[in-house]
């Protein structure tokens, strides 16, 4: 993968953020599908252990967010603006090369393989998991000349190839144009390590710095500079190990609740997908999608942000991260517990992380900005209080404390503006 000059780099670390966003929904959706208790069929003794798989998994996706903030300030670096945009799920199967095929999956043996081999280090010989094929060929224009305007479309085997031609795009752009004339973006716009907790957070600012953030990425995931034991593919082989331990004493086990990847609303290709008919079903994944979005647009203006004063930085911060932590997390415990409807009897909901709107569409001006996130943060939290009266008796308690949750942050961030 050759990257000649600042507008490809800016295409390729998009797309390097769209798959590291991608991935973290991949996780979190595993995650959510375990069951935790013996009323969902988890046999004595069991519990911690798929606990401890679920927490291995969130955090996981939790590196894979701070790999998606790198990415932020990577681009950051190089005066671009954030990229939070993806596409949704189902994932159209030549947004990616053939390769790299991002997909939500239950927890099982076949989620697991998948997961290892999309984090494998390059070089490692290992197939995907079975009935998991990749694309023939990756989407090529061949007919392009090299030195056309437009992006050409690119293929990469791993993550890890993809970052390595990042790398040696960014060295050698730094080499031809100079680091000062490479990395023009202004550094309080860098996410860091004081607002959100994270040491690998580091500030992009120059050629050794962006190197540091690549470093962080890929020794994280794939292990290929470090001890991929300690990395993602590995920590994924070693909950593979235990699974098949597991299930080889408890051959009927199913770790997994029953979900389904479903939608609320039809895809806009009319391709069929399953849709959530439920009623409640329907309120709980909406609001779920809805705080989704409500992070991407917080995170987003924090990455692009004009005149915000320190502390208003650290709000937007915290307020995205307790969204996710204390909000969204258990919405997605809890709408997994919810039947789809009446069309897929015994089946509960896969959350989608359903994009309705663009998070991009803030003005620079903080008041309006300001104005536009406090508004649909206090329409969540409505929204949030009212799916109370429809919420089933066993589950009044655990919404009730999300919506509160909701409301909290509401101040927040109005308190803050």
């Amino acid at each position: 993968m050759e990257i000649e000059n600042r507008e490809e780099l800016i295409y390729t670390l998009g797309k390097a953020a769209e798959l590291e966003h991608l991935i973290i929904c991949q996780y979190l959706y595993a995650a959510f599908s375990l069951k935790r208790t013996p009323d969902e069929g988890v046999p004595a003794g069991l519990e911690p252990v798929l606990k401890r798989w679920a927490d291995q998994l969130l955090e996981i996706g939790v590196q894979e967010m701070v790999h998606l903030a790198l990415v932020q300030n990577l681009l950051t670096a190089i005066g671009a603006g954030p990229h939070l945009s993806r596409p949704n799920f189902p994932v159209p199967p030549r947004a990616f090369p053939a390769r790299i095929q991002v997909s939500l999956m239950p927890f099982s043996e076949a989620a697991l393989r998948h997961f290892a081999f999309l984090e494998r280090p390059e070089g490692t010989d290992m197939a995907d998991a079975e009935g998991i094929a990749a694309l023939e060929r990756s989407w090529r224009y061949e007919e392009i000349d090299e030195d056309a305007i437009g992006p050409i479309v690119a293929d990469f085997n791993t993550i890890s190839h993809l970052y390595r031609s990042i790398e040696h795009g960014i060295t050698t752009l730094a080499a031809r144009m100079g680091e000062e004339r490479l990395f023009i973006g202004p550094r309080d716009a860098q996410a860091n390590g004081a607002h959100f907790w994270f040491d690998e957070l580091v500030e992009v600012t120059d050629l050794a710095s962006a190197k540091d953030a690549i470093n962080t990425i890929v020794e994280q995931g794939e292990g290929a500079r470090g001890d991929w034991r300690e990395a993602h593919f590995g920590r994924l082989l070693t909950i593979l190990d235990e699974f098949l331990a597991v299930r080889e004493s408890n051959p009927d086990f199913e770790p997994a609740k029953p979900i389904l990847l479903a939608r609320v609303r039809p895809l806009e290709s009319g391709e069929p997908v399953p849709l959530v008919t439920a009623p409640f079903s329907v309120r709980c994944a909406d609001l779920m999608n809805a705080v989704y979005e409500v992070v991407l647009e917080v995170l987003a203006r924090y990455f692009a942000h004009s005149d915000e004063t320190p502390e208003q930085l650290a709000t937007l911060a915290k307020v995205a991260i307790e969204l996710m932590d204390r909000v969204i997390a258990p919405l997605g415990r809890l709408v997994t517990r919810l039947p789809i409807g009446s069309e897929h009897p015994g089946r509960t909901v896969g959350p989608s992380f359903e994009l309705f709107y663009s998070t991009d569409y803030l003005l620079p001006h903080r008041a309006a900005a300001w104005t536009l996130m406090i508004e649909r943060l206090e329409e969540v939290a409505a929204f949030a209080v009212s799916c109370r009266r429809e919420c089933p008796p066993i589950l009044t308690n655990d919404l009730a404390l999300i919506a509160d949750r909701i409301v909290e942050q509401a101040a927040r961030l109005k308190a803050a503006a």
